[in-house]
């Protein structure tokens, strides 16, 4: 992997970009910590902009559709909460 280089070594803020070996882009915000990944620097950044969202509490709640759609049978999670990351 290689990273571009911040401007400020001491800078918190900002966006890291990382050439992964597979051709992808990995974006990660610096304050957060937050990554996300796309073919371009563009789609980086968007799919990182919607994994910032989720991670500051937006994005709307996991629906038995939704649990249906990952493989997950809802019936398995009726009498258990949700993790946090899919609430």
């Amino acid at each position: 992997m290689m990273s571009s280089t911040p401007r400020d070594e001491g800078n918190e803020e900002g966006v890291t970009f990382i050439y992964e070996d597979d051709g992808k882009i990995t974006a990660r915000d610096e304050e957060t910590g937050v990554a996300s990944f796309g073919d371009t620097k563009a789609e980086a950044l968007r799919m990182l902009a919607e994994a910032l969202e989720l991670h500051a509490g937006g994005g709307d709640p996991v629906t038995d559709e939704d649990l249906e759609e990952f493989g997950l049978d809802p019936d398995d999670f009726d009498d258990k909460e949700l993790p946090e990351f899919m609430q």
